[in-house]
């Protein structure tokens, strides 16, 4: 597609009509990486040994890092290069963007370096027995040594494409390296290497299918680069300091996002093991169940935010308000529906994962009050994201911090002093109605700052 429709895209392209070009093939990447990070885990059980199943889990934490870190450049520079674009400096994009990918790719290799380097002092920190560090070598080797880098410039380019106006492009790629993942991993696993290396096999496929997006990713930056900024850089480009500086200044709350989602998860299985071991099951069915709703309306955030971020620094705010608004009614109705189907089908739902009566009584009583959190969720990611697309890194950060540190953890641990279990699975909707309202009156207060004269 030419610059020129581009230009038109985020310009002058009805809303509706532009939100839905960005989000559809991002909503498509969204649920094939869903279930392409609950194959691994699938398949390795299907070896039936519960070693094999802890080792995969224990890495997908160090792996989850390197998420992060991808996040950090990916969120980072892509939503400078945007803002850069919408005012018309179209050389300092060119150079943030070759910069951002060459500070990844250098960030990635020492994360790697570290992770063999103190490989085993990692791993037991984690919690790897003596039963479970040698399969923990073997995958973290693989899926974090051998193909953090990878998985790293991988996540760093999709953001990069997709903010320049190529969603199709960027969404494809990370659904190829999911699709592709699930059918090398029982290749691997069940004919390639003999019995007893099926975590090993697992890591190969995962490591393979991150090469292929790679070098995916480099085809289509060769391809669009006479008619984008992005390029395949050759050396370590000189950028403003107020550049290096906002890429940080969103980059960093967008990584320490992630992370805090996944410490809240870590509380929420500790504390709902403290029950038993079927609510644990059962809660952990629940997670997997909600992610659904979660990563479309993910999806639709993500499509966003390049098109707010262009207006936003085009001086056009009552198109960067519309596609906020659009958004919202986008995800809030996916969000009503999801609510209304897990009521009706909770038991079925949780019943297609785990076939023991109890563990889908449980997991369905958990899935009907879990569920009431959905639309409140969306809402709360969505104000982080439209912070991240106007360049504003301490609110996105904030409002993280205090969804998940100052509301989901301490209310976890209070509820479940309350009400036991039922105030677990009850906390998600009280912490984020709450959150929500904050969120909503520090939106005021930065949209009276951004524009001026808004009431």
């Amino acid at each position: 597609m030419s610059a020129s429709n581009k230009t038109e895209l985020f310009e002058s392209m009805p809303v509706s009509k532009a939100l839905v070009r960005m989000s559809i093939p991002t909503i498509i990447s969204q649920l094939i990486t869903l279930i392409y990070n609950m194959a691994d885990t699938w398949f390795i059980g299907r070896a039936g040994n519960p070693y094999m199943v802890a080792a995969s889990s224990l890495v997908l934490t160090v792996f989850l890092m390197a998420g992060a870190l991808g996040n950090l450049f990916g969120v980072g520079g892509g939503s400078l290069v945007v803002r850069l674009l919408g005012s018309r400096d179209e050389e300092e994009a060119r150079r943030s963007a070759s910069w951002t990918l060459t500070v990844s790719a250098a960030a990635a290799v020492v994360f790697s370096l570290a992770c063999i380097i103190f490989m085993d002092p990692l791993l037991r920190l984690l919690g790897a027995s003596d039963q479970t560090i040698g399969y923990a070598r073997q995958y973290l080797l693989f899926v974090v040594v051998i193909g953090g880098v990878a998985n790293v410039v991988n996540t760093t380019m999709s953001f990069m494409i997709r903010n320049v106006g190529y969603a199709r492009e960027a969404a494809f790629g990370l659904s190829m390296g999911g699709v592709l993942n699930i059918a090398l991993d029982p290749l691997f696993m069940f004919v390639i290497l003999p019995d007893g290396y099926q975590v090993m096999g697992a890591g190969i496929a995962t490591m393979l299918s991150n090469v292929a997006s790679l070098v995916y990713f480099l085809l289509v930056y060769q391809r669009i680069r006479k008619d984008s900024v992005l390029e395949i850089p050759h050396r370590l480009e000189k950028i403003r300091s107020t550049s290096r500086k906002d890429i940080f200044s969103i980059g960093v709350p967008a990584a320490l996002s992630v992370f805090l989602f996944d410490l809240t998860n870590i509380v929420i299985n500790r504390l709902s093991a403290s029950h038993g071991d079927l609510e644990l099951a059962a809660i952990g069915i629940v997670q997997k169940v909600e992610r659904l709703p979660l990563n479309i309306g993910i999806g639709i955030c993500l499509g966003m935010i390049p098109l707010i971020g262009y207006n936003y620094a085009s001086g056009n705010f009552k198109r960067m308000k519309a596609f906020f608004t659009a958004a919202r009614i986008g995800g809030l109705t996916v969000a009503a529906f999801s609510v209304a189907l897990y009521y009706v089908f909770a038991d079925r739902l949780i019943g297609a994962f785990i076939n023991n009566d109890e563990t889908v009584r449980l997991g369905t009583e958990f899935l009907r009050a879990r569920c009431f959190a959905t639309p409140f969720m969306f809402l709360s990611f969505n104000m982080v994201n439209f912070m991240q697309a106007v360049n504003r890194g301490k609110e996105s950060f904030a409002l993280a911090a205090i969804r998940q540190i100052g509301l989901n953890i301490p209310i976890l641990f209070l509820m479940n002093a309350l009400f036991g279990m039922t105030g677990i699975v009850w906390t998600q909707a009280t912490a984020d109605i709450i959150n929500v309202i904050i969120s909503y009156i520090i939106y005021a207060r930065v949209l009276r700052e951004i524009i001026p004269g808004e009431a």
